[in-house]
C-alpha cells in the first residue's frame, strides 16, 4: 500500500502503513481498544510476556539477518522476573529489531508487521482480531481491484507505444548464441523465458536460490508487456511450422526491439545475447 490507511475494526480506527513494501499496523490503535487512556501500558506488559519475546524472536530470525541473539537472549533471560520491564523502542535499539517501529508524537505511535501485530491483537482479545484480519483482507481486496484496474490501464497504454513507435534510429541489437539457439528446451514456456530473459527457470532458480516465486515473478511491467506479445507470436510461428531454433532466433530479436522502444535507445538494456562457449 502507497498510503497510511485506516481501518475500522468494532468502532476503533486502526492504521496501517506501509515500511520496506510491508504491511505495518497500529498496536496503539489496536491497544486503544482495550485501554483507550493508557494503551501503551498495555503494549509494555505484552512485551514482558516470555511467549511474546519467544515469538518476536523467532520472527526476527526468520526475517531479520541483523538480529542480535545475544541481546535477544539476555532479554529472555529476565522475562518473567516482576522488576522486568521491557518499551518497543528498548526492544528495536537492544536487538536491532525490524518487525516493530516506534515513534513518538502526535502521528507516532507503536507499528508492528502484520504478523506480529495479529498475535497482539489475539492477546488483547481474540474477538478484535477476527475482525481486524477481516477488514484488513478487505482492505487488501480492494487495494488488489484498483491495482488491477491500473496495470491493465498502463499495459494499454505501452502497448500503443510499441506499436506506433516511430524510432527512426536503429541499433543492431545483441543476440542469443548460436549455441543457445540449438539446444532443444523442454518447454514453450522455456522458449520465451530464454528469448526475453537470456535464460531458462531452472538456470534463473539455480542463480537465485533464495529467491520467491520464479523468473517470471521478477519480471517488470515492460517485460510483462513484452512477454504477452511474445506468446501471441509463437502461437502464430508454430502454427507456420517454424522450428524451435527458428522460432527462438525470430521471437529473441523481436524481443530485443521491443524492450529497446519500451526503455529508449540509450538506456541500459534488459536483455543479455549471452556468453560465447
Amino acid at each position: 500500500m502507497a498510503k497510511n490507511k485506516t481501518l475500522l475494526v468494532l468502532s476503533t480506527e486502526v492504521k496501517v502503513k506501509t515500511i520496506d513494501q510491508n504491511d505495518f499496523i497500529c498496536l496503539t490503535d489496536i491497544a486503544k481498544s482495550k485501554n483507550p487512556e493508557h494503551p501503551d501500558d498495555l503494549i509494555r506488559n505484552w512485551l514482558r510476556n516470555r511467549n511474546t519475546l519467544e515469538l518476536l524472536g523467532i520472527w526476527e530470525h526468520l526475517h531479520n539477518p541483523d538480529f542480535n541473539p545475544v541481546e535477544f537472549d539476555g532479554i529472555r533471560k529476565q522475562a518473567g522476573l516482576n522488576s522486568f520491564t521491557l518499551t518497543p523502542k528498548q526492544w528495536i535499539t537492544a536487538t536491532g529489531a525490524i518487525g516493530l517501529e516506534s515513534k513518538a508524537g502526535r502521528y507516532g505511535g507503536t507499528f508492528a508487521h502484520r504478523d506480529i501485530a495479529f498475535e497482539f491483537a489475539s492477546w488483547v482479545s481474540v474477538e478484535f482480531k477476527l475482525y481486524l484480519i477481516k477488514e484488513f483482507q478487505r482492505m487488501q481486496e480492494l487495494e488488489q481491484k484498483q491495482l488491477g484496474w491500473d496495470v491493465k490501464r498502463n499495459l494499454t497504454k505501452i502497448n500503443y507505444r510499441i506499436h506506433t513507435s516511430a524510432i527512426q534510429a536503429h541499433l543492431i541489437p545483441p543476440e542469443l548464441t548460436g549455441k543457445q539457439t540449438s539446444l532443444i528446451y523442454a518447454s514453450e514456456a522455456d522458449v520465451l523465458n530464454m528469448a526475453l530473459f537470456g535464460m531458462t527457470a531452472k538456470n534463473w532458480r539455480d542463480a537465485n536460490p533464495g529467491e520467491k516465486g520464479n523468473i517470471r515473478d521478477q519480471a517488470n511491467a515492460s517485460q510483462l508487456v513484452c512477454l504477452a506479445n511474445l506468446e501471441n507470436l509463437n502461437a502464430l510461428f508454430i502454427s507456420e511450422g517454424l522450428s524451435q531454433s527458428e522460432r527462438l532466433q525470430k521471437l529473441n530479436r523481436i524481443a530485443i526491439e521491443q524492450m529497446e522502444i519500451l526503455t529508449g535507445q540509450h538506456k541500459q538494456r534488459f536483455l543479455s545475447a549471452g556468453d560465447e562457449t
